[in-house]
């Protein structure tokens, strides 16, 4: 089948115009944004989605990633203030805020960031001390943040965090570093251990301060029991002593003896059960002993009245002799 010229003309037209369209529709993937350039100059920026181009005029310039990106910053060594020689390595994260400026204001914003980053590190291990470096990494972190993101704002990027990963002082410092830090641990353990045997002396102290504080306040208290009891004797015998005296005035000499042979029998009671004792002589007078034993009869003749004849009936009227001692083992 043979094709005229202007067949050939139809197909090739209907190819350019397929391949026009074709170039006059982009696809714009999700996280990325593309820069749209006309004649060489940026015009627009595409988002996400379906965008569309004017072909032969217009081109596609720069796919940039508006994502979350992280920048591994490499090991480099710093001086602190103090002119200790520190490896440091960090993270920077930034996201692109502004595709157009990204692309255009900076040729290459990854190293851009990345010489910044390196730079500010070493400015701000130099302002300060290897103790105060090693023990505020959160501040030397703020720090950077502010300043890299400041310098990176005019790119059309966001630096959202800086990171210092690890800090690594020289071997000798290292070693001298664990040293204090050991001799800081004993120390504390010292002082610690001090106090605890500080507090048990206190403690121990207070217990026994309680303990004779209780002590004597048992010791005064039975004190006051006793000197009670003895009052309270007192008080007794002094009664006793007044009825005594009382019907010795009325004539009934029968409470008087009743009262001394009582005395007399625990007088002899007592001599009888000391524990000293293995032998005892005791002297006894019959005579005495007969009127000691009449004056109870007596007495009880005069308490129970007509039944006390009876007891006194049968007391003995006399004590046979007895020698000048007794006996009595």
């Amino acid at each position: 089948m043979l094709f005229g010229g202007f067949d050939i003309f139809a197909i090739v037209l209907v190819l350019v115009v397929i391949v026009t369209i074709a170039m006059g529709v982009r696809t714009v993937p999700q996280g990325y944004a593309y820069t749209v350039e006309r004649f060489g100059r940026y015009s627009r920026t595409l988002t996400p989605g379906l965008g569309l181009i004017i072909p032969y005029m217009e081109q596609i310039g720069k796919r940039v990633n508006v994502m979350e990106q992280v920048l591994d910053v490499p090991s480099q060594e710093a001086f602190t203030r103090d002119n200790a020689g520190v490896t440091i390595d960090a993270a920077a994260f930034y996201q692109v805020l502004d595709a157009a400026r990204a692309s255009y204001e900076v040729s290459d914003l990854n190293q851009a960031l990345l010489v910044l980053t390196m730079t500010n590190i070493r400015t701000v291990v130099g302002s300060m001390d290897l103790d105060q470096l090693l023990s505020h990494r959160d501040e030397i972190n703020e720090r950077l943040l502010r300043v890299v993101d400041a310098a990176a704002s005019p790119w059309g990027a966001k630096v959202t965090r800086v990171e210092i990963k690890d800090i690594l002082p020289p071997q000798d410092l290292a070693g001298a570093m664990a040293r204090q830090m050991k001799a800081e641990r004993e120390k504390r353990a010292a002082v610690l251990e001090a106090e605890g045997l500080r507090q048990a002396e206190i403690l121990r102290a207070e217990g026994e301060k309680q303990s004779q504080i209780l002590s004597a306040e048992g010791r005064k208290e039975a004190a006051f029991r006793d000197a009670e009891a003895r009052e309270r004797l007192a008080e007794a015998e002094a009664r006793a002593t007044a009825m005594v005296s009382d019907a010795i005035t009325r004539g009934d000499l029968a409470a008087a003896n009743f009262i001394v042979a009582e005395k007399y029998i625990d007088a002899i009671r007592s001599l009888a059960t000391a524990p000293n004792q293995k032998v005892v002589i005791v002297p006894i007078e019959a005579a005495g002993l007969a009127g000691t034993l009449g004056g109870i009869a007596e007495l009880t003749k005069s308490v129970f009245g007509g039944n006390g004849s009876a007891a006194a009936s049968k007391a003995p009227r006399s004590v046979p002799a007895v020698t000048k001692g007794a006996e009595r083992s």
